[in-house]
């Protein structure tokens, strides 16, 4: 055995132990269903690059995604994406990929489409954050592999801001801050997340943190107008029904604002 091939074993050891510390069938199941040998091989690549030093049990499962803990090398919580190939929806990710000038040649198979759509959830996350949007910070991605910042509330994630009931006064300082990161996608990094609402958006210590951007598309899609006018009417409609407070038009003058009329 060469010495990448016994690397290679040592690392496949620590994800067995990782599934022994799982108790629950299910999340063992999901387990089993993600780590094939090439996730494997990819996780290691990134493992052998000090991404990340270890990997704990899932967060969320869905069709798509699952989300697992793990931790970096400096010891910080980090949160594993890893997109599933088979059970992915294929077809409606391409039609977000067709319209990004980023991701003009993509192959028509299902990987190739999948991987690109991590790259594109990376590549956006970076965006937003540079243009000060709050999200998970993006450190790493291989493949169908992406790496952020867990947000988290102690060892607990951060719960959707649907589940938390906010004081009037948070409501409405977390209005006004959604309606900021709107207008600085659209104005600033000339993005429109695309399927912003309550399930998309964390709260974590008084602060909203946007999640879920691998649909995310620029301005030249030729959806961009009608996404962004979904995002806007799915924020306003959770403010004004749970807290009375907000209104569609109150972020297209911050979006209107935000680029200087």
């Amino acid at each position: 055995m060469n010495e990448e091939s016994r690397k290679l074993r040592q690392f496949e050891a620590k994800i067995d132990l990782s599934r022994e510390r799982i108790k629950d069938s299910d999340d063992f199941k999901v387990q089993d269903e993600v780590f094939d040998r090439r996730a494997l091989m990819d996780l290691y690549a990134l493992a052998s690059r000090g991404v990340i030093s270890s990997l704990g049990g899932p967060v969320s499962t869905g069709k798509e995604a699952n989300i697992f803990r793990a931790k970096g090398e400096d010891g910080s919580d980090l949160a594993i994406k890893i997109y599933r190939i088979n059970t992915s929806n294929f077809k409606a990710m391409q039609n977000y990929l067709l319209g990004d000038p980023r991701f003009g040649n993509i192959k028509g198979t299902k990987r190739a489409v999948v991987v690109a759509w991590t790259k594109k959830e990376f590549r956006n996350l970076k965006r937003a954050e540079e243009v000060g949007v709050r999200v998970p910070h993006p450190i790493a991605m291989r493949e169908n592999i992406l790496v952020m910042e867990m947000v988290a509330e102690g060892d607990a994630p951060a719960h959707q801001i649907k589940e938390v009931l906010l004081e009037p006064e948070e409501a409405k300082v977390a209005f006004e801050r959604i309606s900021e990161y709107v207008s600085h996608l659209y104005n600033k990094a000339n993005l429109v997340h695309a399927d912003l609402s309550e399930f998309n958006i964390l709260y974590r210590r008084g602060e909203p943190v946007i999640i879920d951007m691998g649909q995310s598309v620029t301005l030249d899609h030729p959806m961009a107008r009608s996404f962004l006018e979904r995002d806007i009417s799915n924020i306003a409609r959770f403010f004004k029904k749970r807290y009375g407070i907000g209104s569609e038009e109150a972020i297209r003058e911050q979006i209107r604002a935000g680029r200087g009329g």
